[in-house]
């Protein structure tokens, strides 16, 4: 793990020096509000040898990303929130799979094993497939591989999030977990922003409401769990009964695509939530810690 003082720009990082496969960059939190982002899906240090195993190279790999998000944040890690942000591309490792959505045509010998209906897809925790490309890779991958990739970037990333929640929910009691995401073009007159609370089970109902309000009120309109509810990620980590929320944050691309004021304007909903959402947490929060 990586832990890092405020850069003035998430760019200047891309450009340090990489080694097979990095783990994620963690930027500390100084906000006084008790609010955790997260970024898996926008790393793009592609390996060489990664890209050499990619049927289609690096271009085949590269609709896996979630793109730009992690500068979409930029300006909440700016102002004092914590961060995890993913540097391995999704294409090597997802950090929003678990550990067993193995898809045993891209992992060797992975029988036994889970197949969920994602990794059944080709979305496992090693990607295998996108809309373009029906196979990415020229052979499967070893299960040492896998566990190499997972012990370098996977388990870093998930280990940050934990110590970090942890961290706030011990100094302020509770704690948001906002996981950051973008979707490629939806159905016209489908939602801008999807909100995934697993069905209620990562994060009480009023912090999803909260969030809604918060995105209607800059603009965006918003659904709730329809088409996603949220993955590994927040159920991993949310556990409300114990004051920790996590949500599921998906975005249209085209709201930021072209760059300019609609990307001013979506990176700012991320520092709205992570503001409106952390306040409310307080406010709710300290009636019982005077108590």
């Amino acid at each position: 793990m990586q832990m890092l003082t405020r850069p003035p720009s998430l760019l200047r990082c891309a450009a340090l020096p990489a080694p097979a496969l990095l783990p994620p960059l963690i930027y500390p939190a100084l906000s006084s509000l008790p609010v955790l982002l997260s970024v898996p899906h926008a790393g793009r240090d592609y390996p060489a040898w990664l890209t050499a195993m990619a049927l289609g190279g690096r271009a085949a790999l590269e609709p896996l990303e979630d793109p730009d998000v992690d500068r979409l944040a930029a300006p909440a890690i700016a102002a004092g929130f914590g961060a995890v942000v993913a540097r391995t591309p999704r294409a090597a490792i997802d950090c929003n799979r678990a550990e067993d959505e193995i898809d045993p045509l891209v992992v060797a010998a992975s029988g036994g094993r889970r197949t969920s209906a994602r990794a059944r897809g080709g979305l496992g925790i090693v990607p295998g497939r996108t809309l373009s490309h029906v196979s990415l890779w020229r052979r499967p991958i070893t299960r040492h591989e896998l566990d190499q990739r997972i012990a370098l970037a996977h388990r870093p990333f998930h280990a940050a999030i934990a110590d970090m929640l942890d961290a706030l929910t011990r100094r302020f009691g509770c704690a948001l977990l906002l996981d950051c995401h973008s979707m490629p073009p939806p159905p016209a007159g489908s939602p801008q922003i999807i909100i995934g609370d697993r069905y209620g089970r990562s994060a009480a109902s009023w912090v999803t409401s909260r969030a809604m309000q918060i995105a209607h009120a800059t603009g965006f309109t918003v659904g709730v769990n329809d088409p996603f509810a949220g993955g590994h990620i927040v159920e991993r980590h949310g556990a409300p009964g114990h004051g920790v929320h996590a949500i599921q944050i998906e975005i249209d691309r085209r709201c930021y695509a072209s760059g300019g004021a609609g990307f001013d304007r979506t990176a700012a909903l991320l520092a709205a939530l992570a503001d409106g959402i952390g306040t409310a947490l307080l406010e709710r929060d300290m009636p019982a810690a005077a108590e």
